[in-house]
């Protein structure tokens, strides 16, 4: 029990990495954030889509803010959350200050945000 176990030094091999840093992706630079090949001249204007909202939530917002409101299946068909989840969203909207007011005909309840001038 006297003898000392050698611990081998630098033969580790390094971790290979899942996937290459984008800089070192077919000569492509990184500047601001903004991915692009080195051979190509920045664009003049960022691009923006003003048509497409930026997030899910924004989704929701647009479609709670039309005169018709919005049924839980429409909600759920344009964001691909469950029920229980769109829901929740939901009552996130509430939470976040809006008047929330939901009708139901023919069985079937549409929610809508009341505009900021008047009633629903």
């Amino acid at each position: 029990m006297t003898e000392q176990t050698k611990i081998k030094t630098g033969t580790r091999r390094s971790r290979r990495m899942a996937r290459a840093p984008k800089a070192a992706i077919n000569g492509v630079q990184e500047s601001a954030g903004i991915s692009q090949p080195s051979g190509l001249a920045a664009p003049a204007e960022p691009l923006v889509l003003a048509d497409k909202p930026q997030t899910k939530t924004d989704l929701i917002f647009g479609l709670l803010r039309r005169e018709e409101g919005a049924t839980l299946e429409q909600l759920v068909a344009a964001t691909g959350w469950l029920p229980h989840t769109t829901r929740a969203a939901l009552t996130g909207v509430k939470r976040k200050g809006h008047a929330l007011s939901s009708d139901k005909s023919d069985g079937v309840r549409t929610y809508r945000i009341a505009p900021a001038g008047g009633a629903a």
